[in-house]
């Protein structure tokens, strides 16, 4: 038996593996020499043209844009996501009235995981008409809402002040859910004996998340900052259903920017290629950074 299990192994993942690296791998290394030339992506033949791509870079006001948008994104979108993920997580499991049965969450609390979970059953192209719908300057519910209470009803997604705030929401309304759970399941593994300890000697329950929830939770939430910090610097397909990085360039991501760039007003697959690997540079330096940045001395329990 134990000679035959290595086998059995390469033969389940050596496929996967070799589709991974076709269709993935490669098109990323593909990038690197497609970012020198000119070339068009449709024509037979191209030019070497060094640097000079990466250089345009520097001057066009379009990709600045994008990039000022990331980086909001960047800022925002972990904060707000984990900060209601451990608020909305910890109601569930600690929130309900200390009893008999000691600490519990809120009554309910299995239906209220449902229901910011929804969200992550639905695929981002639904995610993104549903909220096209419901900012509808006219038919849209939030607008109606706003109307009934006799107040202005902004144009959401085609005003340039708006617009990027307002997927903003979105984006966070989308993710939430599933932190909510993720942070729910670890903290059902703290033992309720230390939550009992520390709401005797009369903690809060902000001092409760701050001081020992959060800290037991701590590589918990920094794989959560990593894939947010990732997810920030993406969001392509949510941004191009809903407003496609208008009005104005006002909610423009570099995803976008490049996949613009490529396939639709441009088609430079060269420039787009030299965004793509300043892209790939820039995601892998958050990821590095997101871990130094939150790496701290592990807290155990038992």
């Amino acid at each position: 038996m134990k000679h035959g299990k290595y086998p059995l192994i390469i033969t389940f993942l050596l496929p996967p593996l070799l589709l991974y690296g076709m269709f993935v791998i490669w098109p990323y290394l593909q990038a690197f020499p497609i970012s020198t030339t000119n070339w068009l992506g449709y024509s037979r033949s191209y030019d070497f043209v060094g640097l000079a791509n990466f250089e345009t870079l520097l001057r066009d006001s379009a990709l600045w844009k994008a990039v000022r948008n990331n980086a909001i994104l960047l800022l925002l979108l972990p904060i707000l996501t984990i900060g209601l993920g451990l608020f909305f997580a910890s109601m569930l499991n600690m929130g309900g009235r200390r009893g008999a049965a000691g600490v519990v969450g809120v009554r309910g609390s299995a239906a209220y995981r449902l229901v910011y979970f929804f969200p992550q059953v639905l695929s981002v192209v639904i995610i993104a008409l549903l909220w096209k719908e419901v900012y509808h300057p006219n038919n849209g519910l939030l607008n109606g809402t706003l109307r009934g209470l006799g107040l202005p009803a902004p144009t959401w997604l085609g005003d340039p002040r708006t617009a990027f705030w307002a997927v903003l929401a979105v984006m966070v309304w989308s993710n939430v859910g599933f932190y909510v759970v993720l942070f729910g399941a670890a903290m059902a593994a703290i033992p309720r004996d230390i939550y009992e300890a520390v709401m005797l000697d009369g903690a809060s329950r902000w001092t409760t998340l701050t001081k020992v929830t959060i800290p037991l939770l701590w590589d918990t939430v920094q794989v959560a900052w990593i894939y947010l910090a990732i997810a920030a610097l993406d969001g392509f397909i949510l941004i191009q259903q809903m407003t496609d990085g208008g009005p104005n360039h006002s909610s423009d991501v570099i995803g976008l920017r490049m996949y613009n760039t490529a396939f639709v007003s441009e088609s430079k697959f060269g420039y787009a290629s030299a965004i793509g690997v300043v892209m790939f540079f820039l995601t892998l330096s958050v990821a590095v950074l997101a871990l130094r940045v939150t790496r701290r001395d592990r807290i155990e329990y038992s």
